[in-house]
């Protein structure tokens, strides 16, 4: 299907681009609107050798995605609102265990049941802060279904390298269109795999790295080596320890690995910032809505741009910060009653002002809501 022009809907790209980045195996439970997600994966998987597992609910599919990882198997799950919620204890012990997987998160209006079958974003800080304790994750939130298939390929690159879960916040708008896009070729992408020890030995320690950027190579269960995976704090052989030194650089370590890497995790797309007097910051299909906006206003003479982190967390602090040096002013449109325009107001730290536009009633922001905000209008 490689170079091929083809009508896809976002769940479906998810699905394709996952197994493309080699996905095997898929433990799920249907809920709206990932539920395309868990559909595809069950017709598409055993095709290629793969397993598909419906999961009696979503503690038991985010076990079952682990458990596949830690036994050497590329793993994903899906699901939405309060499935997600139900997945925060184990995407702890992922990233305290540093077990390789992506969980997709199709975003719905919440909290709650909320309204299923309609578009938010108010799962942004649940990315970050979802799981108790500090912790290291990455979240990606793509923009098109173009941007879909190509940023789960990453999202699986980057949970590989890093050895952390990655969650890969879509919405519902995102997750449901159809556009014509281009299976891109095999060899246009990197498919990257875990790294394997470079020897056994009785001096081995699975957890021990040269630095704290480093990342630990632990090889999959059954393959001769021998080690111990635990959800407690652990010293360098994987053991439990109470120890406040131990704990200490193991914390440091694990959170290190991804700050000491925010170059390589973090992806932003930029829009007509050029020359940019208000800059519009949003993440997925808002950035539709966005780029929209900026071009009528445009033509209405106001220098705007589009500002759109496609890695969330970690933020891109950096960037913003420059960005809001700058412009004379800062527009956050979110789908939601405010989370994004937290971080922003943070990276700014009042070098311009900052205007948000949110909406959580189950519609899209729309093109001349933006237009609104950009032009000095009411929230």
């Amino acid at each position: 299907m490689s170079g091929k022009r083809v009508l896809m809907q976002g769940n479906e790209a998810c699905v394709e681009g996952a197994l493309a980045a080699g996905m095997r195996f898929y433990a799920g439970y249907p809920i709206t609107p990932s539920t395309e997600i868990a559909e595809l994966s069950a017709l598409r998987l055993p095709v290629l050798g793969g397993h598909f597992i419906q999961m009696e609910d979503e503690i038991g599919s985010m076990a079952a995605v682990i458990g596949a990882s830690v036994a050497g198997t590329k793993a994903m799950t899906a699901t939405s609102g309060p499935g997600f919620s139900l997945k925060q204890e184990n995407i702890g012990y992922a990233a305290m265990a540093e077990v390789p997987c992506v969980i997709v998160n199709v975003q719905r209006v919440g909290p709650s049941t909320g309204m299923p079958t309609s578009t938010a974003q108010g799962d942004i800080m649940q990315c970050r802060w979802g799981t108790h304790g500090d912790h290291p994750v990455i979240t990606i939130a793509p923009s098109s279904v173009s941007e879909v298939y190509t940023e789960i390929i990453r999202a699986f690159n980057l949970s590989e390298k890093y050895r952390v879960p990655v969650i890969f916040l879509m919405d519902e708008t995102v997750g449901h269109m159809r556009e014509g896009i281009e299976i891109p070729d095999p060899d246009s992408y990197q498919v990257i795999d875990r790294a394997m020890p470079d020897k056994k030995g009785d001096n081995w320690r699975p957890f021990a790295v040269d630095s704290e950027k480093d990342v630990p190579k632990l090889p999959p269960f059954g393959m001769g080596w021998r080690y111990h995976i635990t959800g407690l704090t652990h010293d360098e052989r994987g053991y439990p320890t109470s120890s406040p030194e131990k704990s200490a650089a193991f914390i440091s370590r694990l959170m290190n690995k991804l700050a000491l890497n925010r170059d390589d995790i973090i992806s932003c797309d930029s829009y007509m910032l050029e020359d940019a007097d208000i800059a519009v910051i949003c993440i997925g299909s808002i950035g539709r809505s966005a780029k929209e906006a900026v071009n009528r206003a445009r033509a209405k003479g106001i220098k705007a741009g589009v500002f759109r982190p496609v890695t969330v967390w970690p933020f891109p602090d950096k960037e913003v910060t420059e960005l809001a040096k700058k412009v004379k002013r800062i527009v956050v449109a979110e789908q939601n009653c405010g989370q994004i325009v937290l971080e922003v107001e943070r990276c700014v730290r009042g070098a311009c002002p900052v205007t948000f536009k949110g909406k959580a009633n189950g519609s899209m922001l729309m093109p001349d809501e933006i237009l609104a905000a950009i032009e000095g209008g009411e929230n």
